[in-house]
């Protein structure tokens, strides 16, 4: 198993961590645990030893699991890392009745890692000016906590304004080859090598979009290793940077955890070559991008309801992925019936706000018509 020091901890990681919010479950939406269990297992005795989980990860029900699984390891044999939810921070007692809550669901006297989770510009604000950040330090220096970071969603400019705020022992940022310039990006991967500050990267396959294309892209990948799945090549590309220490895996069957033990048990970082299809299949992805749409949502609301720069996103989606599966909860469940494109009374009030000069109307109907089509579905 790879595995990466983080010189400023004195520490090495597996460079795979085993994501636990995405556990197989059964019908009734809980963890299937003794297939659950097995997947940990033999992620453990491969090598896998840094394994992430939050309060709220399937309804709070992971951190109870991984409690379960870990208490029959020796504790110095792996990295525990969860995280505080800071929408759920209302006072400093509330930091304290969470992160003692956790402590007695993983059955443990200390957390490794432990994160502020998801923060953006406004949560970061409350939690500085409630004093949040020193009461976490406060844990650290009693030794229930190792080391403190967080997680991240906002821009490049709140993600530098956080990473400067103190030291940190490490962050945890969304990245992949399909998203560089997105949230933190690359230029705050620079920022946090510049820094010293290691870094554990999440969604690096971008939820499961990076895993199956059409066949033209996936003949492209398959030219250098007609044996790897395309997901290895989007851990690969991720690992290959080098101030990443951990790149996490929210594993949903054996399968996965088998395919990812081969890609990180005998890691190699992308060729030049493969770094170079990389790019060339970015390229391409992107100019399949049906409109300009940038979510500005000028356009909205729309008067028959229509969710016009979630209709647009699926459509671009689905035209650069080839694959339905990709937009299909997205279509089908968060715009439904009541806010698809089809709701569109085609009266134009949208067209004389927009700010790219889209024809809405017409790319509306064009959207409906291809996603109803389902042409794409790998």
């Amino acid at each position: 198993m790879e595995k990466r020091k983080m010189e400023n901890l004195g520490i090495e990681t597996s460079l795979l961590g085993f994501g636990c919010m995405r556990f197989p479950t059964g019908g009734d939406g809980k963890i299937e645990r003794t297939q659950a269990k097995a997947m940990l297992e033999k992620a453990m005795a491969a090598g896998v030893n840094y394994i992430d989980t939050a309060y709220p990860y399937h309804g709070g029900e992971s951190e109870l699991f991984v409690g379960e699984v870990l208490k029959e390891h020796a504790r110095d044999s792996f990295y525990l890392a969860t995280k505080l939810p800071v929408w759920e921070v209302k006072s400093l007692e509330d930091v304290d009745r969470i992160f003692n809550r956790q402590l007695e669901k993983l059955q443990v006297e200390y957390i490794d890692f432990y994160l502020m989770h998801a923060l953006n510009r406004g949560s970061f604000k409350e939690m500085r000016d409630m004093g949040v950040v020193e009461r976490l330090e406060q844990l650290k220096a009693e030794g229930r906590i190792r080391y403190l970071g967080f997680s991240f969603h906002d821009s490049y400019e709140t993600f530098e304004e956080i990473l400067s705020y103190r030291d940190w022992d490490f962050c945890q940022i969304q990245l992949n080859y399909m998203d560089t310039e997105e949230q933190a990006g690359l230029k705050g991967y620079t920022l946090a090598e510049k820094k010293g500050v290691p870094m554990v990267i999440m969604e690096p396959v971008k939820g499961g979009s990076l895993a199956a294309f059409a066949q033209d892209i996936t003949e492209k990948f398959r030219a250098h290793d007609p044996q790897a799945s395309m997901a290895s090549f989007a851990l690969r590309w991720v690992g290959s940077l080098p101030n990443v220490k951990v790149v996490l895996s929210g594993m949903s069957n054996m399968e996965q955890v088998e395919d990812n033990l081969k890609t990180f048990g005998d890691f190699k970082a992308l060729s030049q070559a493969e770094q170079a299809t990389v790019q060339e299949v970015v390229a391409l992805m992107k100019s399949r991008i049906q409109n300009g749409c940038t979510g500005c949502r000028y356009c909205m609301p729309c008067p028959a309801g229509v969710n016009i720069p979630g209709a647009f996103g699926c459509w671009n989606r689905y035209h650069m992925y080839q694959n339905y599966n990709v937009v299909k909860n997205h279509w089908e469940n968060d715009l439904g019936d009541a806010q698809q494109p089809k709701n569109c009374i085609k009266c134009g009030k949208c067209e004389q706000v927009c700010p790219q000069h889209l024809h809405i109307r017409e790319d509306l109907e064009r959207a409906q018509a291809d996603l109803d089509a389902k042409e794409y579905i790998v």
